[in-house]
């Protein structure tokens, strides 16, 4: 049983990862600020595992960290006793795991991950379902700003174990099939004895009908704004690795397509800001619609995408003269997104099943 268990795991992550040619950074959005003590070198980067950024965090000076809790009062994100942390006990024996990086935006953690765990309730009466976030950096600042505990990956296995469950699936919400996503298909599979059976979900981007599945919602989504004038232009994170090629795959579909209006970029590798400017100026364009490809609207979103502060992507098209309108509103509150990654999940139920 767990030679087959823990081989049939590594299995699926190979299988998603030879689909979309290597691994990479997920998509997963960060924390404000002060989750990280090199703003610039962004909290998710792929160059530096989570950990990495948590050393880096623990060992900041006080000064820095005075600096922080004083930047944190500058701005709010939401209630956060309004979004479910999902970690009670007395569960059943099905268990459904929904793992994302997380974001300390309390309103946007509760209308995207709340949402999509919801989702998952709604279309799986039958199993309990969980959370589990990749981001200890975001856990601990939750817990010390609002008070709300959640639990980490390893914490929510834990707690399965302990409650008894039987049959476990697991359902990242991750973008694409990078490191983090990979790095939960092997955490996973050291717990794989502990459960009669145990499978793993798809990321949101893993086939050709998942590409223009979302390509048709986020569409769908800015149709309003496709006027002719009007750059519609999509933020993803971006990474070294190979599986940027996502961003690169996207803007194909939107182009093959006959979506002409339409630009991907990343934040930290390519296509950059720089490239997407470019693009729109060669166009006749007096408007600049901006939108996060990624799954919540946490950091990036509300920073490098539409602050003010200059440098961000609202402010470099504003400079260049456009009417920029910024949409700060993560992949997860899309209904079609959702609906997406409960398909992915359904697939993993019926490996058990």
């Amino acid at each position: 049983m767990k030679n087959r268990k823990l081989t049939a795991l590594l299995a699926a992550a190979a299988l998603t990862a030879s689909l979309l040619g290597g691994c990479g950074s997920a998509e997963a959005e960060t924390a404000e600020a002060l989750e990280t003590t090199e703003e610039a070198a962004a909290d998710e980067t792929t160059e530096a595992p989570e950990e990495a950024a948590s050393d880096e965090t623990t060992e900041a000076p006080e000064t820095e960290a005075a600096a922080e809790e004083e930047d944190e009062e500058n701005y709010e994100t939401g209630d956060a006793s309004l979004d479910d942390p999902r970690n009670a006990d007395g569960i059943g024996e099905n268990e459904l795991m929904v793992i994302s990086f997380g974001t300390s935006y309390n309103d946007s953690r509760r209308l995207t991950i709340g949402a999509i765990e919801g989702a998952m309730e709604e279309a799986f009466p039958d199993w309990s379902v969980r959370r589990g976030f990749t981001s200890q950096i975001i856990i601990d600042h939750v817990k010390s700003r609002d008070g709300v505990v959640m639990d980490n990956v390893e914490e929510a296995l834990d707690r399965a174990i302990d409650n008894g469950v039987k049959n476990l699936v697991v359902q990242p919400t991750h973008l694409m099939d990078g490191l983090e996503y990979n790095d939960v298909v092997d955490t996973v599979a050291q717990y794989a004895d502990a459960f009669e059976q145990v499978a793993i979900g798809k990321p949101l981007l893993t086939s050709d009908e998942d590409f223009q599945t979302v390509m048709e919602i986020i569409t769908a989504e800015t149709a309003g704004y496709d006027d002719g004038n009007t750059a519609i232009c999509f933020m993803g994170h971006g990474t070294e690795a190979e599986s940027n090629q996502v961003y690169g795959k996207m803007q194909e579909l939107l182009t093959e397509a006959g979506f002409e209006h339409y630009y991907v970029g990343t934040v930290e590798a390519e296509p950059s800001l720089e490239d997407v400017l470019s693009q729109v100026q060669d166009g006749a364009y007096t408007r600049v619609v901006l939108m996060p490809l990624m799954i919540v609207a946490g950091d990036h979103a509300n920073n490098d995408m539409a602050g003010d502060e200059e440098g961000s992507w609202k402010t470099t098209f504003e400079a260049a003269g456009y009417e920029v309108v910024p949409l700060v509103q993560g992949l997860g509150e899309l209904e079609g997104i959702q609906e997406l990654l409960v398909e992915h999940a359904q697939a993993a139920i019926e490996e058990i099943d």
